[in-house]
């Protein structure tokens, strides 16, 4: 029997606001300054859904004292917020889909591995703070996605077995983490193609949180 889904988990950069646009560029004019260039699609692949205390010793080649990296993270996300602020909106649906979760008693967390600044800027600026149980940053857990650490401290949280938790991810790590933590994974590919994030292991595909297939809201119980 298929087990009914009775927590979902939200990524937050990527998928419950459509900014990694912004992101990719933000980094994309760090690493030129840093003089290692590299694209937004190599940040995607590679990078997406990890702490920035990871990014930057492999994107240097590197280790990084706590004062630098605090330094050229602050750059890094400090010129995402100022470029991504005129812009800051739910992704598509989001809204609605979050209220019928509500309206069934799906208990709903965020998982994010953005920093404490950036999460505030998305859940103050949207207020989605109350509308979620709990709200877990890379912080908490000692590695960044794809391992499962972020999405497991989430669901213990919740009170809710992993085999009951679906995640939303845009990321193919974050696919791959939610899959290791043995969940049910939607990737929405607001970022990422439908097949990069079938390869990392996602159950369905969706564009946003208008079409999402009718097997997963059955599963959730909102068909």
């Amino acid at each position: 029997m298929t087990e009914v889904l009775r927590a979902a988990i939200f990524d937050m950069d990527g998928t419950l606001v459509d900014n990694m646009a912004f992101h990719n560029r933000a980094w994309e004019i760090v690493s030129e300054r840093l003089g290692v260039p590299t694209t937004a699609e190599r940040f995607q692949r590679e990078f997406a859904g990890k702490k920035n205390e990871e990014i930057f010793p492999a994107l240097l080649g590197r280790a990084v004292s706590p004062d630098e990296l605090a330094r050229l993270a602050e750059e890094k996300e400090g010129l995402y917020r100022a470029t991504y602020r005129p812009h800051l909106a739910l992704t598509r649906g989001a809204d609605a889909f979050l209220e019928r979760l509500r309206l069934r008693g799906v208990r709903l967390a965020i998982a994010s591995a953005a920093p404490l600044g950036n999460r505030d800027f998305v859940l103050d600026g949207l207020r989605l703070r109350e509308r979620f149980e709990r709200v877990v940053g890379a912080e908490e857990v000692t590695r960044g996605k794809p391992s499962p650490d972020i999405f497991l401290l989430a669901a213990q949280d919740l009170g809710v077995a992993s085999a009951a938790c679906v995640v939303f991810e845009d990321a193919a790590n974050g696919v791959r983490a939610a899959k290791a933590a043995g969940m049910v994974a939607v990737g929405i590919t607001t970022a990422a193609t439908a097949e990069e994030l079938r390869d990392a292991g996602a159950d369905w595909t969706s564009a946003d949180f208008t079409s999402l297939p009718a097997a997963l809201l059955e599963r959730l119980g909102i068909a």
